[in-house]
């Protein structure tokens, strides 16, 4: 069994949080054999802590990128950087995970779609949410009409932002984060995860109307958006995105999707559980293990490493999950003017960029 040596770029909190438990739980697989930072006491640390050579820890990812002996590349850097290094990362010709979003405009998302077909490097966009259990099971259940035909959808998602940039490891105390250089701000990087969520599970979306109530913050251009949609498959839905507060009465409103013979609810993706209720009145549950997609896409990267099976989630395909958040924006913006978001149910790969 091949263990892929990995070079890790950024070691931050996901880094720290998400991907090395993962890493470590798969440590027949993958091996840490390099790592990069611009920050050279973080570095450092990691790299004592990792128990590597001082020559494997490296401030210039240009040298680390000279190692031989890597075999596959972790890119955890800020949204803005994520085009930029991976377009560096893909001249070692060598396979690469990156974190999402693609980038922090339209055109650099578009830029990292391209990249893997031009350099011929195989790239994996690291969109847990598209590899989590629950995200799965929903989509299997709306696939197999466990409640019918699927109707519409109602989704509310909500978080503290400025309660959370007050907490020294939360992911919103980072500058990057609380300052952002990217558009969207906190609409992009927690957004996107949901329109790949609801894009998984649904699939394409033929066009959408957004309102957002504006703020001064800048961590987000909005206090809450409010979206209504219609997916290629006739499915419609409303989702909504608090960004100032966080809803306490249980059960949360989550996911609800109805169908012709009943109702399926997700209440939060740590809850463990997806009830079904059926018009006839019966009631099931169906269990999952929370927060399984990081696992879940580290094995499927090295799989397609190994040439087991081919990579889950492809630039092209986090493309549409980052194009839907900037229609979102830019139909909020405008108060309401419809987007047409996917021209087809296909996905298709040239998306128009206004």
């Amino acid at each position: 069994m091949k263990q892929i040596r990995l070079g890790v770029i950024g070691t931050g909190l996901a880094f720290e949080k998400l991907h090395l438990p993962v890493i470590q739980e798969l440590q027949d697989k993958f091996q840490i054999v390099a790592l990069c930072d611009v920050d050279e006491f973080k570095a450092a640390e990691w790299g004592q802590k990792l128990g590597l050579a001082p020559d494997r820890v490296f401030t210039d990812l240009h040298r680390m990128l000279e190692l031989p002996d890597i075999d596959a590349f972790d890119v955890i850097v800020p949204i803005e950087a994520n085009c930029s290094v991976t377009r560096e990362v893909a001249a070692a010709h060598k396979p690469i995970i990156c974190e999402k979003p693609l980038g922090g405009s339209l055109e650099d998302a578009a830029a990292l779609r391209d990249l893997a077909r031009q350099a011929g490097v195989p790239i994996m966009i690291a969109e847990n949410y598209r590899y989590n259990e629950e995200i799965n099971l929903l989509r299997d259940l709306v696939r197999t009409l466990r409640v019918g035909d699927p109707v519409y959808f109602i989704q509310n998602e909500t978080v503290d932002f400025p309660q959370l940039m007050s907490g020294p490891d939360s992911y919103a105390h980072r500058e990057w984060r609380q300052h952002p250089r990217f558009e969207g701000g906190i609409f992009l990087d927690a957004g996107v995860h949901h329109m790949a969520a609801l894009r998984h599970i649904f699939g394409a979306v033929r066009t959408l109307t957004a309102f957002g109530r504006r703020q001064q913050e800048d961590f987000g251009p909005f206090s809450v958006v409010q979206v209504n949609m219609v997916f290629h498959s006739g499915v419609m839905g409303h989702y909504s995105f608090f960004v100032q507060g966080s809803e306490v009465q249980r059960p949360l409103i989550g996911l609800r999707i109805i169908g012709t013979r009943g109702q399926i609810y997700l209440e939060d993706r740590d809850c463990g559980v997806i009830n079904i209720f059926h018009k006839d009145g019966r009631h099931e549950m169906v269990n999952f293990r929370p927060r399984r997609g990081y696992y879940n896409e580290f094995l499927n990267f090295w799989k397609a490493a190994v040439g087991e099976e081919p990579l889950s989630v492809t630039p092209e395909m986090e493309f549409g999950d980052a194009k839907m958040v900037f229609d979102i924006l830019r139909s909020a913006k405008a108060e309401g003017v419809p987007v047409d978001v996917d021209r087809t149910a296909e996905y298709t790969p040239q998306y128009q960029m206004v």
